[in-house]
C-alpha cells in the first residue's frame, strides 16, 4: 500500500484519473492503436457474438464498443471497474450500447467473488499488467473457476512495453505452463500483433 488511497496495483490508474479524468490516458494504454491490436487479438481467438462476457478491469468499456463496432456484439456484458472516473464513463457507455449490460464497481483482486456472474467467457485486457506475481496467478485461477467456458487474457512478455515501474512482465513459458495446468491442451496463443504483448485463450471441456 502506498500513501495514496488504494492498493499498489491501482495507484497508477488512480493517479492518472486524478489528472485525466475518464480520458484515454487514464487507461494506461500506450495508444489507441495498441489497444485496438489487443482487442483484435482477443476477437481472433474467441467468438464473442451472442455470448455473455465479463470484462474484468473494463475501464470505460472500450472492449464492448469494439465488439459492437465490429458487428459481433455479445448477448450480455458485465464490466468490473474499481476506478470511479472510469466506472462513470463505462456506465454512460453501457446506457447507450443497446446490449444488456451491467457495471460492477469493485476491485477484482480484493473482491474476486464479483467475477462469479455466470459469464460464458471472462476477459482481462491490460488489467493484469500492474499485478505482482501472486495476485496475477491467483486472479486467473479464480477467474477459471468463475467462467462457464473459458478465459482470454493478455500479459506483457518482455520489458519492451513494461518500461514503466508499475508494470510487470512475465515469461511466456511460465504463464503457458500455468494455463496448461488448468486447461491441459485447450490453450491457444497469439503474439504476432504487438511486440512485448502476449494473449492466451483457455477453454473448458465442452
Amino acid at each position: 500500500m502506498t500513501k495514496d488511497k488504494g492498493p499498489d496495483y491501482l495507484i497508477p490508474y488512480l493517479r492518472a484519473a486524478a489528472v485525466h479524468g475518464a480520458g484515454f490516458e487514464s487507461l494506461l494504454w500506450a495508444s489507441p492503436g495498441t489497444q485496438a491490436a489487443r482487442f483484435d487479438a482477443f476477437a481472433r481467438l474467441w467468438g464473442f457474438r451472442g455470448k455473455s462476457v465479463l470484462d474484468v478491469g473494463c475501464g470505460r468499456a472500450d472492449f464492448l464498443e469494439f465488439l459492437i463496432e465490429r458487428g459481433t456484439p455479445p448477448a450480455d456484458y458485465v464490466g468490473i471497474e474499481a476506478v470511479g472516473e472510469l466506472a462513470d464513463a463505462a456506465e454512460r457507455r453501457l446506457s447507450r450500447a443497446g446490449v444488456r449490460s451491467t457495471l460492477l464497481r469493485a476491485d477484482f483482486v480484493r473482491e474476486p467473488l464479483r467475477m462469479f456472474v455466470g459469464a460464458d467467457v471472462i476477459v482481462f485486457s491490460g488489467s493484469l499488467n500492474t499485478l505482482p506475481e501472486e495476485s496475477f496467478y491467483q486472479t486467473l485461477r479464480l477467474a477459471w473457476d468463475a467462467t462457464a467456458s473459458g478465459l482470454v487474457f493478455n500479459f506483457l512478455d518482455s520489458p519492451t512495453l513494461a518500461a514503466a515501474r508499475y508494470l510487470h512482465w512475465r515469461r511466456p513459458g511460465d504463464v503457458l505452463a500455468f494455463a496448461r495446468g488448468l486447461a491441459e491442451d485447450r490453450v491457444r496463443t497469439l503474439h504476432d500483433y504487438l511486440e512485448g504483448d502476449y494473449t492466451i485463450e483457455m477453454r473448458k471441456k465442452c
